[in-house]
């Protein structure tokens, strides 16, 4: 693939994460193909959370340590935030009916195109979805890829399941605040958007030369969140990690843009002055859960706008065999009003699928794209102006 999806970006910053008026979405789930239907659970609206699931053996490394190793997927159709008055746990009613609607979503646009039919109308026209509302990744998809259409079903896998914790169908990946949606912008934060935002104008325009263009389209990193900290799904494809893990060292490669992050176990962050792309990653065990705090984030890749003062923690607690449950606190009071935390699920892979290597550079035709049509625009613009 290629990181051709030159909206794909914004829209993931933006509509993506809001869902304020889009369906509840999906699960945490396999990448390929339905998976199988969970048991039912006892969870209804409005229940409190209590975990439901008993204690079982988990795989150890000989330091006796959980073994984390392996490759994962946090693919699901569960928006980050919550849509307003909805509450987290979910009825597995809703759940089944939101993935059912997803699957005809998809059944549907995969269907084979009739050769008799016409031409679309000048400037493109929206998909129509066979459901009497369009779902949270019909949205996704119709925003990244507008009238004119983005990438085919072919090249799309996020997953097809609600996300469960401990059986429980979920609404949103955020679980505090209460409301589930991410709190506001600190008015220095939103002083030093408007500053950045001003410095752009300055800058020409996006199309104007490459170092302009987004991270992910330059194949610098994953877009939306893949790789974090913290590691969210994108909702469009290549949603895997592959885990490493030594007594000193927990490696986690992320299959979208092939990410790296490095966690030390042990040790002490270094000077501000030092940033890295995914920040500066530090682990230790507690109990059988190991705890990352990411510090030191490079100025264009932080979070939602956070990047120098942000801290992000990471809790990776392995409940099974096939299961690690994920949770992560974002705080940065420099441009959040408050903290927040959110937790999803990493699922195993069937056994024998693989990570590939994301071939970005290799294959980024899109970047040329993009580049070539601005300057024909150009041209076009200065023949109109010049005298005839």
């Amino acid at each position: 693939m290629t990181t051709a999806g030159l909206t794909l970006t914004a829209v993931l910053l933006g509509l993506a994460v809001a869902g304020a008026s889009a369906p509840a979405g999906q699960s945490a789930g396999a990448t390929a193909g339905p998976a199988s239907a969970p048991k039912p659970s006892r969870a209804t609206a409005g229940q409190a959370i209590k975990p439901t699931a008993k204690p079982t053996s988990i795989p150890r490394l000989a330091d006796g340590r959980p073994d984390l190793q392996g490759n994962w997927t946090n693919a699901t159709i569960t928006m980050l935030e919550r849509r307003p008055n909805t509450p987290l746990v979910i009825t597995e009613v809703a759940a089944r009916l939101d993935e059912t609607n997803t699957e005809a979503a998809m059944v549907a646009r995969e269907a084979p195109s009739s050769p008799d039919r016409g031409a679309p109308p000048v400037g493109g026209e929206i998909r129509k979805s066979p459901n009497a509302e369009p779902t949270y990744l019909e949205l996704l998809w119709r925003a990244g890829g507008g009238a004119v259409g983005g990438y085919n079903t072919f090249w799309i896998d996020p997953g097809d399941r609600v996300l469960r914790i401990d059986g429980q169908p979920r609404s949103s990946i955020i679980i505090d605040p209460p409301s589930g949606r991410i709190p506001g912008y600190t008015e220095e934060a939103r002083g030093r958007m408007a500053k950045a935002a001003e410095i752009r104008k300055t800058q020409g325009s996006e199309f104007d030369h490459p170092e302009l263009r987004p991270l992910a389209e330059r194949c610098i990193t994953s877009f939306g969140n893949n790789a974090g900290p913290p590691m969210l799904p994108n909702y469009f494809y290549n949603n895997s990690y592959s885990i490493v893990q030594s007594k000193d060292t927990v490696v986690i490669v992320t299959e979208m843009v092939h990410d790296a992050r490095v966690v030390r176990i042990g040790g002490t962050h270094p000077p501000p002055g030092l940033r890295k792309w995914f920040g500066d990653s530090i682990g230790r065990w507690e109990a059988d859960t190991l705890v990352i705090e990411t510090t030191n984030f490079h100025p264009n890749h932080g979070f939602r706008g956070s990047w120098e003062h942000l801290k992000v923690t990471e809790r990776l607690t392995r409940k099974d065999a096939n299961t690690i449950l994920y949770r992560f606190t974002v705080e940065d009071p420099t441009t959040f009003t408050a903290p927040f935390t959110g937790e999803l699920v990493f699922n195993a892979m069937a056994p024998g699928e693989m990570v590939y290597e994301y071939a970005c550079h290799e294959a980024n035709y899109g970047l040329e794209g993009v580049m070539s049509g601005a300057r024909a625009q150009e041209r076009e613009a200065a023949k109109k102006k010049s005298p005839q």
